[in-house]
């Protein structure tokens, strides 16, 4: 009996992660992100210090680790406690 595989270019699709959740593309140097929503085939996400959004690949985003995680926490408490909004 053979088991069955996707073809080599078919990817298996990414569940898509609720807003807010710390994700991390892969493709911009392990860039950490917020998710902000499905921008077509691409999702929105947005820096976690601030800034302009951008579209990721979603099959190059991954979730963020415990490590990064506390990293965001730390560049934001230390954002708001200079009085600078998010």
């Amino acid at each position: 009996m053979s088991e069955e595989h996707p073809p080599p270019n078919r990817r298996e699709p990414v569940p898509v992660p609720a807003p807010g959740t710390l994700v991390v593309d892969t493709r911009r140097g392990d860039l950490v992100g917020e998710f902000r929503g499905v921008a077509g085939p691409y999702w929105s996400l947005r820096p976690v210090r601030g800034g302009a959004e951008w579209e990721a690949d979603p099959a190059h985003v991954r979730p963020a680790d415990a490590r990064e995680h506390l990293h965001a926490a730390t560049a934001i408490a230390n954002l708001r406690s200079t009085g600078e909004r998010l």
